[in-house]
């Protein structure tokens, strides 16, 4: 079973016991609990429910694990014949939630 969620703009697919890493959500603190109400659709094998927008009396429980950093971007600016070059670099932080529950009454 998996389900289809939104959040902060982006869509995620959950499954039980899977971890996504959504964007970060401040200082929160490791075990808290997380209600996703914005479930996109729903699919359990051969059963798919597609919400107009979201499905109704659906949720998605997960749990924080911890705050964990992205990748190195780079960011590079040259400016020909200026003797004029600037390097810097950017990770971003992100909340890593393990899925504990999908739940659909």
């Amino acid at each position: 079973m998996y389900a289809i969620i939104e959040n902060g703009g982006h869509q995620f697919k959950a499954e039980v016991d899977g971890r996504l890493t959504i964007n970060y959500l401040g200082e929160v603190e490791k075990g808290t609990k997380i209600e996703f109400d914005n479930v996109l659709a729903l699919c359990d094998g051969e059963n798919v429910k597609i919400g107009s927008p979201k499905v109704e009396n659906a949720k998605v429980i997960g749990e924080v694990v911890s705050s964990v950093k992205g990748p190195k971007l780079t960011i590079a600016k040259f400016r020909r014949r200026k003797n004029s070059k600037r390097k810097t670099g950017h990770r971003q932080i992100y909340t890593l939630v393990e899925i504990k529950e999908i739940v659909c009454s």
